[in-house]
């Protein structure tokens, strides 16, 4: 089995619901255009406030996938 090389690269999902569906989000709307994902990591969560109330919720996700290199 050949060794493998895998890239990683940082998402922002957002939702008015909570921060696992931000996260779900970015991870489903990355997995259209990219291929062979692998690890989903949540590294930081936050909140978009207007006037005192949460109106969003925001999650960071870091997002592995298999880097396919052609020779």
């Amino acid at each position: 089995m050949a060794d493998s090389v895998y890239k990683i690269i940082e998402l922002v999902g957002t939702s008015k619901e909570s921060w696992e569906d931000a996260a779900r989000k970015a991870v489903e709307t990355a997995a259209r255009s990219l291929k062979d994902l692998r690890i989903a990591e949540v590294v930081k969560l936050d909140m978009q406030i207007d006037d005192g109330k949460v109106v969003a919720y925001r999650a960071r996700v870091n997002v592995s996938f298999k880097y396919l290199h052609k020779e």
